[in-house]
């Protein structure tokens, strides 16, 4: 019997890795005799400098950087020098996670460390990239990413504007002619699972900007701003689109990687799943197992579990998913998962169902459980 697992992580507790081999456990567990593929995987988001790390065969580098507000921390992406490769999540050095609640607001946060990841991958080799860009804290529309990487962002009088993104503002001119070197050559692959554009009601500042703290009153007027940063942008690069699909991603750093960096956006679970061949693997296998921390109507939405599910669709494969906990199960009938299992027990509190080697022991004995009756 051959099992492929491919399971997203439980953000917060559990990497794709560590729940994949919890569940390994608890089948081989039930059948010791079992054949076992395990695939990390990832949407995009967290979760997916792992992933690639894996598929590419990347060692881990860690950076000093600039966070949102411009501290420095630690973040650690993934290359290989063979291959001339790197793999980051955005989040790393721009991430909601890294600021308090009190610290959030998208007027003072900035992408400028994720520019700093990438120079530092540019001045190891590194000119293939696959950059996951979830889970933002910044709204600059990229103004901070390229003024680390070289370019110059003007205001009217000739002074660089604000790293962050009240420097949107007092955009005027963009000088392009000095980036760094080695940055032409180099290709982005951007892992991008939102479709909205840069600008307007479903654009960044109106749809992501208040759970980054962004103010009402502020809302139309950093709209406004990354309207008229597109329009400069525009002067220099005719083919710039800020309505294009993803544009609005990580508070108009979509647009910046397309526009200035001639980067390709890629819902982050395809990019996944054609680098390692995931596809193939499900065609072979006897039973997929996926999952994540919360299985729900989300799930389906061009999420790991969505996608496992669709993938295997098209090749009768049966689809069983563990997850933390199962919200409106209902809704998830009849979208190619066989079998559904919440790992926790009814009695256990939250924060005990958190807490790492717990949800390791939960995946493992339900696992054991399910897989015994197969």
């Amino acid at each position: 019997m051959k099992i492929l697992i491919a399971i997203d992580s439980f953000k917060g507790c559990l990497t794709s890795f560590e729940a994949g081999t919890a569940v390994k456990e608890g089948i081989l567990r039930a059948i010791s005799d079992a054949e076992i593929v395990m695939k990390p995987v990832s949407d995009g988001g967290e979760g997916m400098t792992d992933a690639f790390m894996d598929i590419f065969d990347c060692k881990p580098v860690c950076v000093t950087v600039s966070d949102p507000l411009m501290r420095k921390i630690n973040a650690v992406y993934g290359y290989n020098a063979g291959k001339r490769l790197a793999v980051m999540e955005m989040a790393a050095a721009a991430g909601l996670p890294l600021l308090e609640e009190s610290e959030r607001n998208p007027l003072k946060t900035t992408t400028f460390g994720v520019g700093e990841m990438i120079k530092d991958a540019i001045n190891r080799g590194a000119r293939e990239f696959y950059i996951g860009i979830g889970g933002s804290a910044t709204n600059d529309g990229g103004i901070g990413m390229l003024q680390a990487l070289g370019f110059k962002i003007l205001d009217s009088s000739g002074e660089a504007v604000s790293l962050c993104g009240e420097g949107l503002k007092n955009i005027a001119y963009i000088d392009v002619s000095n980036t760094m070197p080695g940055l032409k050559d180099c290709h982005f692959n951007i892992a991008c699972d939102v479709k909205n554009p840069l600008c307007g009601e479903s654009g960044c500042s109106a749809v992501f900007g208040p759970q980054k703290g962004l103010m009402e009153p502020d809302i139309k007027l950093m709209d406004e701003w990354l309207a008229a940063y597109a329009d400069v942008a525009g002067q220099i690069f005719p083919e710039s689109d800020k309505e294009y699909p993803g544009s609005g991603a990580a508070g108009g750093l979509g647009f910046a990687f397309m526009t200035f960096l001639a980067g390709k956006l890629f819902p982050g679970f395809d990019l996944v799943m054609d680098a390692e061949g995931l596809e193939d693997e499900i065609k072979s296998a006897d039973f997929v197992v996926t999952g994540e921390g919360c299985l729900d109507a989300q799930s389906l939405m061009g999420k790991v579990v969505g996608g496992v599910a669709n993938v295997a669709g098209k090749y009768d494969k049966p689809v069983i998913a563990f997850a933390g906990m199962i919200k409106n199960e209902d809704l998830l009938v009849g979208h190619g998962i066989a079998e559904m299992y919440s790992v926790t027990p009814e009695s256990m509190t939250l924060a005990e169902a958190m807490k790492p080697e717990t949800a390791k022991m939960n995946l493992a004995m339900k696992a054991e459980q399910v897989f015994k009756k197969k």
